[in-house]
């Protein structure tokens, strides 16, 4: 399952370079989001349709969470995800540079970038997937578009009803994200891709 970055292990922290702890920023922020609201843990769930046990761990910073999890919240609370996940003392979203996504490889990651706005916004994230990596997206609304660029390997992407997109490095892809899909490393070598969002 993939889940944001809850905190790094002594080992990790060795490798990386030193980068903020996102559920920490999600915490406060969603936590001071739902307050600025006037809603409690309860109706703050059940708007996000997650339980309200998920919302106290992540006002505890102690749950770790998916992703789609986050944009659910989000939109719950009618801000945009990067709003969620970035310091909250930042003034703006052009460099918020913080590791939001581990697989189970440590060469499996994904680091949000910065944001700038487009009908709603434009996210900008680098991505690695270690061999046989795998991250599944759900479905997002219709207006949703992924841009990929293939910088290293071979990124392999499938969507439901479709055959699968071998992408190589030096490559790209443009697709409608309005469909389940994937994010894959078919190989043995590990595949590194810039990705852009745009709604």
């Amino acid at each position: 399952m993939s889940t944001i970055l809850h905190s790094q292990d002594a080992a990790t922290q060795d490798r990386l370079p030193k980068r903020p702890d996102v559920l920490a920023h999600v915490a406060g922020n969603v936590r001071a989001l739902r307050a600025e609201r006037g809603l409690s843990q309860d109706a703050l769930a059940a708007q996000a349709d997650v339980s309200r046990r998920m919302i106290s761990g992540i006002e505890s910073g102690e749950a770790n969470v998916s992703l789609s999890t986050l944009d659910r919240l989000a939109q719950a609370l009618d801000v945009s995800f990067s709003r969620l996940v970035r310091p909250p003392d930042m003034r703006d979203n052009s460099r918020i540079d913080s590791l939001a996504w581990r697989g189970i490889s440590d060469d499996s990651r994904a680091t949000l970038l910065g944001t700038v706005p487009a009908a709603r916004e434009a996210e900008l994230w680098t991505w690695s997937l270690g061999a046989d990596e795998v991250y599944p997206a759900e479905a997002d609304a219709a207006d949703w578009h992924e841009m990929l660029y293939v910088m290293q390997g071979v990124l392999t992407v499938e969507r439901d009803g479709e055959a699968p997109s071998r992408v190589a490095a030096g490559d790209f892809l443009i697709f409608t994200s309005d469909r389940p899909y994937l994010f894959a490393n078919r190989e043995a070598d590990p595949v590194r891709f810039v990705r852009n969002v745009v709604f």
